[in-house]
């Protein structure tokens, strides 16, 4: 029954959203880099959550950049503002943070979310036409990438900086630290798992905002 009953659900969700325009907007977790890989390699189309968020009916657009932090120069703001722009998107997925906390250590959650709400205040200065969703990151772990604590401490605590800027924004909010996304050997980037965990947990986010503007 409960198989049924998740498959009449999808179907009825891909009569609208097939035609609805994502832009997501990250780092190296949205470009789908393989940590396997020396020279900047992505996962194939058959892993990376952005192409698996595409084939459940949602028109992507994949502007993840590896090593990318939360912009605050004015090139930076000015290049998320050319992505909305030119692509015209209905809703704009941000992940940003963690390359932020793995720069500077020192770094809180609420310093971190601080540059995550002044970045936001500078998108919402233009009238586009299109919602925002901010993303809370999976928490990091200790691996190849991450061998101090307190990057940990504060990757676990963006969550609810995050989800309290959202709320002083008047923007959407979600955690992906609850969608069980699981992580490589670096305690940073998204397992093979991991992107498929996320494209579902993000799918029925998507799918709930959508329900919600009708």
């Amino acid at each position: 029954m409960t198989k049924v009953f998740f498959v009449c659900q999808m179907g009825k969700a891909n009569l609208w959203n097939v035609h609805r325009k994502i832009l997501c907007y990250g780092d190296s977790n949205t470009y789908g880099y393989d940590p396997r890989s020396y020279l900047g390699g992505q996962y194939p189309d058959t892993v990376r959550w952005t192409a698996l968020l595409e084939q459940q009916g949602w028109k992507v657009f994949n502007a993840g950049e590896n090593g990318r932090s939360i912009p605050r120069c004015e090139w930076e703001v000015e290049t998320a503002l050319q992505a909305i722009r030119q692509l015209k998107p209905d809703i704009v997925t941000i992940m940003l943070g963690s390359n932020d906390l793995l720069q500077s250590p020192d770094l809180s959650a609420e310093d971190c979310a601080l540059r995550m709400e002044h970045f936001l205040k500078k998108l919402l200065e233009y009238d586009f036409s299109c919602e925002y969703l901010l993303i809370a990151p999976p928490q990091m772990a200790l691996g190849a990438w991450v061998g101090d604590k307190r990057i940990v401490g504060a990757s676990r605590a963006l969550s609810e900086c995050y989800k309290a800027a959202a709320h002083r924004l008047g923007i959407h909010f979600a955690d992906a630290g609850t969608w069980d996304v699981s992580l490589a050997f670096d305690g940073v980037h998204f397992s093979e798992g991991g992107h498929s965990a996320f494209a579902n947990g993000l799918h029925e986010t998507l799918v709930e905002l959508s329900g919600d503007a009708e």
